[in-house]
């Protein structure tokens, strides 16, 4: 749905994760000429952010070694945010020389995840984000938090959505923009999805908020229309499904971009991006990622 609607039922913001979340588990490289190529497909979709890759240590996540050569690269759309993952100072540092338009930050809802993924517990990670926020702030640019592991976790099982409120509060306090809400294993059923959302209501309205829906077992889809029905308005997804947690064994791919994208038009919702550019892309990238497995 490229057009307003008359008898739409509202905007949705989708933010395309498939260069950053969507590539980031891939074990063959994918090369930064096809990757910049993915982002100025995804760029013509009309996306209003994109994420285009991660200013982690190549050392950790190899397949996003080559981000700042993408954002020097890519043809950047007036009206698309292309924003980045950030781990720590140094991490900012290098999404400031790439002229990102956003930063991501990362938490986690439990002590297990956060542990294996970012080597801290969540207070530390927490207090190793400040002075990422303060330096993203004086640059103007807006901070994204994702917390991690929202429904359940692949160390410590299922998590309290309490357990999410107390992270949320904390990043709030830390100075995020905007909250993520990621069900990193794919494993959540709508009725969690309520659960989690009466626990935040109190903290943030749904419609402050973005969900990250991994579809494991193929419940992304009704978990989104379960949200939808909550008040959030905000969704990452991923061009072609692809993605995965490098820390989070057994999770599969983001929502697809283009089935989230049919089920809202059929909803009556509006994103203003164009599915048939969207199937270009998925085009791109798989083609890409065939010929390398070939």
């Amino acid at each position: 749905m490229t057009g307003a609607s008359a008898d739409a039922l509202g905007f949705i913001r989708l933010t395309e994760v498939g260069p950053r979340d969507g590539l980031q588990n891939e074990k063959r490289m994918v090369s930064t000429a096809a990757k910049v190529e993915f982002v100025d497909l995804l760029s013509a979709a009309g996306f209003p952010e994109i994420e285009v890759s991660s200013f982690v240590s190549p050392k950790w996540v190899p397949q996003l070694g080559d981000a700042a050569d993408v954002f020097a690269r890519i043809q950047r759309r007036p009206g698309t945010v292309y924003s980045a993952l950030v781990p720590n100072e140094r991490g900012m540092d290098a999404a400031l020389a790439a002229r990102v338009d956003k930063v991501a930050i990362f938490a986690a809802a439990s002590e297990g995840f956060s542990a294996a993924n970012t080597g801290g517990t969540i207070a530390e990670v927490v207090a190793r984000f400040v002075p990422v926020v303060r330096a993203a702030h004086a640059a103007r640019i807006p901070v994204r938090a994702y917390v991690s592991c929202v429904v359940r976790c692949p160390y410590d099982g299922v998590v309290a959505p309490s357990a999410v409120r107390r992270v949320v509060e904390q990043l709030l306090a830390l100075g995020a923009d905007e909250i993520d809400l990621g069900e990193t294993l794919g494993v959540a059923e709508p009725e969690d999805i309520a659960r989690l959302y009466a626990e935040l209501a109190s903290v943030l309205p749904a419609a402050r908020t973005t969900l990250h829906l991994h579809n494991t077992n193929g419940r992304a889809l009704d978990n989104a229309r379960m949200a939808l029905q909550l008040g959030v308005r905000s969704f990452d997804a991923s061009a072609g499904g692809l993605g995965g947690c490098p820390y989070a064994p057994g999770a599969r791919g983001n929502v697809d971009t283009a089935a989230l994208l049919a089920m809202l038009e059929s909803a009556g919702y509006e994103t203003g991006v164009d599915g048939a550019a969207v199937e270009r892309a998925i085009s791109s990238i798989t083609h890409v990622l065939r010929a390398d497995a070939s």
